[in-house]
């Protein structure tokens, strides 16, 4: 039997939302093992005043396996 923990992070990117993404997975990694896959809650553009898109940030639940 295996059991499985979620755990909610934010991650941002000056570069695009799937950037944002793997930087977040990769950070989480560091401290988290078996890490099984993650659904993207939000994502949000943070935009300079002319409406330039200056960053990328999404709201992610990760799963992973509890050893």
């Amino acid at each position: 039997m295996s059991i499985a923990k979620v755990i909610e992070i934010t991650a941002s990117s000056p570069n695009s939302i799937e950037d944002a993404v793997k930087s977040g997975l990769k950070k989480a990694a560091e401290t988290v093992k078996n890490i099984k896959g993650a659904w993207i809650n939000e994502t949000k553009a943070v935009t300079s005043a002319d409406g330039t898109v200056t960053e990328w940030r999404v709201n992610m639940r990760v799963s992973f396996v509890v050893e």
